[in-house]
């Protein structure tokens, strides 16, 4: 296993940076066959950034969104791949202010179309939301930022 690519000092930043002083924080954690060929592929089709790697868990983000990754544990029953279990109960949404861009992207790196991008009319007006599939079996939802306003 390689050793963490940034120092504990440098990783505490980067905590404070996503979650400031706040003593609750959520992450999502991939699980994926390869998880080499997953950074590659998520940092091909959107952009993220490698904030960390230990050679089979990996930490990412997406402009300043974190989201981490763990490789299939072939001695952990809980810690296997969508394509292992032929299902996903989970979708990674991601909210950015070109979705359409996103969407391309995403598709042009070997994603599967969930959905176009169409409007949706809701109590704050319209949001723009869409989604894929990536080639590791999750499904992505993405939007434009109106949720979140």
């Amino acid at each position: 296993m390689r050793t963490a690519a940034l120092s504990s000092g440098r990783r505490a930043r980067s905590c404070r940076r996503w979650w400031g002083d706040a003593l609750t924080a959520l992450s999502v954690m991939l699980i994926v066959p390869d998880a080499e060929a997953a950074i590659v592929w998520y940092k091909r089709a959107l952009g993220a950034t490698e904030l960390w790697n230990l050679g089979g868990v990996a930490g990412l983000e997406v402009d300043g969104a974190p989201f981490f990754l763990h490789e299939v544990n072939p001695e952990n029953a809980t810690e296997r791949s969508p394509e292992q279990v032929r299902a996903t109960s989970t979708r990674i949404e991601l909210f950015v202010d070109d979705p359409d861009a996103v969407l391309q992207r995403a598709l042009a790196a070997g994603a599967s179309l969930g959905s176009e991008i169409v409007d949706h009319q809701v109590s704050w007006g319209t949001h723009r939301q869409g989604g894929f599939r990536d080639p590791f079996g999750h499904n992505w939802s993405v939007g434009d930022k109106s949720p979140l306003r």
